[in-house]
């Protein structure tokens, strides 16, 4: 049934109105990028990055070999090298935030929490930014220890590497937007390293498309006895902890309690996933992150910036925050025999072609509004999106229990005020994306206010 419902979707799609010219459903270059992801680069990634020891935010910062400091230095090493590759296409630079100590937290004395950051500046929209992020951090089975051994080869070696190997793929390739590659710090100790880049985002104004954190994307056996390459979750919050009471009111009256921004990157994900790859297919799960837990996409959701969580379907405890030993014949402690580089490859590519599509296509379309109440017909309106390489534009439509957008309607850019006939508002929930001429497509942004009598 979800095939047969997928090929509806597919043929609505791209159902034009007379006389124009619809884009084609892909863009060849994604499944390039698609393909293009090395498990042999990702295992000598992880491997190098579990063979630091120790990459606690406490830990040795002044070791070549060993520590934190060691690790990070080496991930600024192989992003400019990326940057040499591609002519210095990468600005790469440290992200440094003091942290201070406090007995009644996971960090006791004053400690430097760095980021390692590279850009690849868009060309057209150099302040317009898409992100990819991977913890660099790793901890035993206390978080304030230093000094155990505590490879993390898939929590986070794994998501780290990926970063480092969608950074070497998508650099090969030119976008009007700009991708970020970020290996952040002090995630187990309590966010602080994507809270103080969230926080410099905010200051400096970036205009986020949204950030796709990527923490554990090696591990296929689960601890539930399932072994699974062929899923992955994407943890997304239904709406902005930011909103306002008018607009939670707002939500109880005409919907919209699942479309939040992280809601909508996520299916984006999912859309893409289903789109350009084979044997794998995103679950998303409608939750900021795993039961009482988080990950660094969350202080990017505390901004009211979108923010998705990108992970492995079945997780392994007993590989997770764990001392390495042996007990009652059970292997605990997150070494690199844990790590599919296979998989890792496989969500990898879900990252690199999610970062290209956002990258290439044009701005979500702003200020959509939306009216029909007690008519047989829905109207949405928009403000047009000002891209030489827009095509059009997409109005998607879904059952209110439908998680994934099920129908749609192309209009070509000239259209931005646009009324499908017969169709219930009360039925449906609504949005609308952007399309460019390569048949990229924006996020979708669901309608936030009623269409004034006015404009009628």
């Amino acid at each position: 049934m979800r095939h047969f419902a997928g090929f509806i979707f597919f043929w609505l799609s791209f159902f034009p109105t007379q006389g124009q010219t619809v884009p084609g459903p892909v863009d060849p270059r994604i499944y390039e990028i698609a393909s293009a992801p090395s498990p042999e680069r990702l295992e000598a990634d992880i491997r190098r990055l579990a063979g630091f020891g120790t990459r606690n935010t406490l830990s040795d910062t002044i070791s070549q070999t060993r520590g934190i400091g060691a690790a990070r230095r080496w991930i600024k090493s192989e992003f400019d090298r990326i940057s040499a590759e591609c002519g210095g296409c990468l600005e790469v630079f440290y992200q440094r935030n003091l942290v201070k100590g406090d007995e009644n937290t996971r960090i006791k004395k004053d400690t430097w929490v760095v980021n390692v950051v590279a850009i690849q500046r868009g060309q057209q929209n150099p302040d317009r930014y898409v992100i990819m992020s991977g913890d660099i951090d790793s901890r035993a089975s206390s978080s304030t220890d230093p000094d155990t051994d505590a490879p993390g080869a898939n929590d986070n070696a794994t998501g780290m590497a990926g970063t480092l190997e969608a950074a070497r793929i998508l650099t090969k390739y030119r976008f009007p937007t700009s991708i970020v590659y970020a290996g952040l710090s002090g995630e187990e100790q309590g966010l602080f390293g994507g809270r103080h880049m969230a926080a410099v985002a905010k200051e400096e104004e970036w205009e986020i498309i949204g950030i796709l954190n990527n923490d554990m994307i090696g591990n296929i056996e689960g601890i539930d006895g399932v072994i699974d390459n062929s899923t992955f979750r994407v943890f997304s919050e239904p709406t902005p902890v930011t909103d306002t009471e008018q607009q939670r009111r707002w939500r109880r009256f005409y919907g919209g309690e699942v479309d939040g921004v992280s809601r909508q990157l996520a299916r984006y994900v999912d859309r893409m996933t289903d789109l350009y790859m084979t044997n794998l297919d995103a679950i998303m799960i409608y939750r900021l992150d795993r039961f009482g837990r988080g990950g660094h996409h969350r202080p990017f959701n505390d901004m009211g910036y979108a923010g998705v969580r990108i992970m492995e379907t079945h997780e392994n405890y007993n590989r997770q925050h764990q001392d390495i030993r042996v007990e009652d014949g059970i292997a605990y402690g997150d070494v690199i025999e844990g790590v599919n580089f296979d998989y890792c490859a496989k969500l990898t590519a879900v990252n690199a072609i999610t970062l290209a599509g956002l990258a290439w296509a044009p701005a979500t379309p702003t200020n959509v509004m939306i009216g029909g109440a007690v008519r047989p017909s829905t109207r949405l309106l928009w403000d047009p999106v000002e891209d030489d390489q827009i095509a059009g534009y997409k109005i998607y439509w879904r059952e209110t229990t439908s998680p994934q957008w099920q129908y749609a309607r192309y209009v070509d850019r000239s259209i931005t005020d646009f009324t499908l006939e017969n169709i219930v508002i009360d039925n449906y929930l609504f949005g609308v994306a952007s399309v460019g001429k390569d048949g990229n497509e924006s996020v979708v942004n669901f309608p936030k206010t009623l269409i004034p009598r006015r404009r009628r």
